[in-house]
């Protein structure tokens, strides 16, 4: 009896233990709602999700909520795009919000946008609402050297068309931004673009801006538009500073110049004195030795003598003449 009562509980447990097993490999409650959805999903198809090592719930849920919304999307659909990576649950949601605003978007465009990194539910809100992107203060001269800062309101609505390699919403700021410089640039006068705001609005719209986007730009709104500095000035003032420093560099270089040529002078007279001084310093012994030979007489001699002092006493003379204030001068 004891015996029996074991093998009863044994089992018990094994059946509760492949029960447990089965219903857990077998999605048999996913299976019946499907059932009550009115979604035809056979069991096998589960099993052999389970196989693949897809999550049911992932593909089946989608598949009641698109057949609910009266999208015709098919198991192999969803299945094959979970397998790649991407969001179901999105895709379908996509789909339904654009069929309610009757947004032509297949299954394939939208699992493409999806794997391509793109919210394609937020695309698809985007084109029924569209997004105000709104730039920095950018800043642009005009002709007469007026710096002026405008900020702009970008409205733009997607472009369900574009959004698989299509440009994302830095472009469209950097492209409205480059409008925005030329047309303040080739305005004569700052006065001009704060006369008429809307004068960059209609420049910039009018070069096709959301070309190769993922957006349809829909307005340019100009919100502020400010006075900065006077960059013409501060160019002349930085381009007479640069001259002014080139000048006396070359004024300075110029006077360097001099004063070598100068000391360079000053070097040849000394050289010059050095040599009359040797010059001078031979001549009393030029003369002994013509003495010595006999080329010169003592008469001869004396005759210079004489005139060296009569050559000194004149000077002399010459020096007192001219007098004290002479001497001065």
């Amino acid at each position: 009896m004891d015996a029996n009562i074991i093998f009863i509980i044994l089992a018990a447990i094994a059946i509760i233990i492949v029960l447990s097993v089965f219903f857990t490999f077998v999605p048999v409650t996913l299976w019946i709602s499907a059932l009550a959805a009115g979604v035809r999903v056979s069991i096998f198809t589960l099993i052999g999700m389970r196989l693949r090592r897809v999550i049911p719930s992932r593909v089946v849920n989608p598949l009641i909520k698109a057949h609910k919304a009266g999208l015709s999307v098919q198991t192999n659909q969803l299945e094959s795009h979970y397998l790649a990576g991407g969001n179901v649950d999105r895709v379908v949601n996509a789909l339904i919000a654009a069929e309610r605003a009757n947004i032509t978007l297949p299954f394939e465009r939208g699992a493409a946008i999806d794997l391509a990194g793109r919210d394609v539910l937020e695309a698809v809100q985007m084109s029924v609402n569209p997004k105000v992107i709104e730039t920095p203060y950018i800043s642009g001269v005009a002709i007469n050297g007026i710096e002026v800062k405008a900020k702009a309101r970008i409205t733009v609505r997607a472009n369900i068309e574009r959004l698989v390699g299509g440009a994302g919403e830095e472009t469209i700021i950097a492209r409205v931004g480059e409008g925005i410089v030329a047309t303040i640039g080739s305005s004569k006068s700052h006065t001009d673009v704060l006369e008429n705001p809307d004068l960059i609005s209609r420049t910039v719209l009018s070069k096709g801006l959301d070309a190769g986007t993922a957006f349809e730009i829909l307005s340019i709104d100009i919100m502020d538009v400010d006075i900065g500095k006077n960059i013409g000035a501060i160019l002349q003032t930085d381009q007479a500073e640069a001259d002014k420093k080139i000048a006396q560099a070359k004024a300075e270089e110029r006077r360097a110049m001099a004063v070598a040529e100068e000391q360079e002078m000053v070097a040849r007279v000394q050289e010059m004195r050095a040599k009359v001084v040797e010059a001078e310093a031979e001549v009393p012994l030029a003369m002994a030795d013509a003495l010595k030979s006999g080329n010169l007489g003592v008469m001869d001699y004396m005759n210079i003598q004489n005139i060296e002092a009569d050559t000194g006493m004149r000077g002399s003379i010459g020096k007192m003449s001219k007098g004290p204030k002479d001497n001065d001068k």
